[in-house]
């Protein structure tokens, strides 16, 4: 049976290099990488059948980088990887188009179980999350409290603004002009009854954007 090749994303290091020691003799890792930007780029090109992923990633979050690459990759398989023991963070991580989810405390004992599991066609949720999680679809099946109603776009600009880019930064690392910075968050603003930039940080941290 072929190794199932796998591509992580993760900022940090020290975790990397463990979980590439960790798959390596049952995996073929192809690839490892820091924030969510250079995971679109690498999983373009090195086209890994499972990407385990941080959900808190700079630039761009898991999360979003997720939800883009199962656009453009349907097939590839996702595992979410997080501190947070949020359940509601679980489910929008589904949305996103997770295949399994773990806690990076409990990571090193499943992370093998849930790369076998997803390439089965399986899910794969860590034991001690999946009660929460079932709660949290069961109040909000749609992920109305969720950043849902922003644009792919616009959750981008929140996540750069969050992690203290200017909004000359945000369009340089975007590729857009400033003004089209300053549109999309004045957008956000208004649409999510904002009235300060500081408030805004406070909802991005608040709904796991950053």
């Amino acid at each position: 049976m072929k190794k199932p090749r796998v591509l992580l994303a993760d900022d940090h290091t020290l975790l990397l290099e463990a979980f590439v020691k960790l798959l390596e003799p049952k995996c073929e890792v192809v690839g490892t990488v820091a924030d969510g930007r250079a995971l679109l780029e690498a999983a373009t090109s090195l086209k890994p059948d499972v990407v385990v992923v941080d959900i808190a990633m700079p630039l761009l979050n898991g999360l979003e980088a997720g939800r883009q690459l199962k656009k453009s990759m349907p097939q590839v398989k996702l595992i979410f990887l997080t501190m947070n023991e949020d359940p509601d963070l679980v489910a929008e991580a589904f949305r996103a188009g997770a295949s399994g989810y773990l806690l990076k405390s409990s990571a090193a004992s499943e992370l093998f179980q849930a790369i076998q599991e997803v390439c089965a066609g399986k899910a794969y949720v860590t034991p001690l999350m999946t009660k929460g999680m079932v709660d949290s679809f069961m109040r909000d099946p749609e992920g109305r409290s969720s950043s849902k109603g922003l644009t792919p776009r616009q959750r981008e600009v929140l996540q750069l603004l969050a992690e203290g880019h200017s909004m000359k930064e945000v369009a340089a690392i975007l590729n857009v002009s400033p003004r089209t910075v300053g549109f999309h968050k004045y957008r956000m603003m208004d649409q999510l009854r904002l009235k300060t930039t500081a408030e805004l940080i406070q909802y991005a941290v608040r709904h796991g954007v950053v």
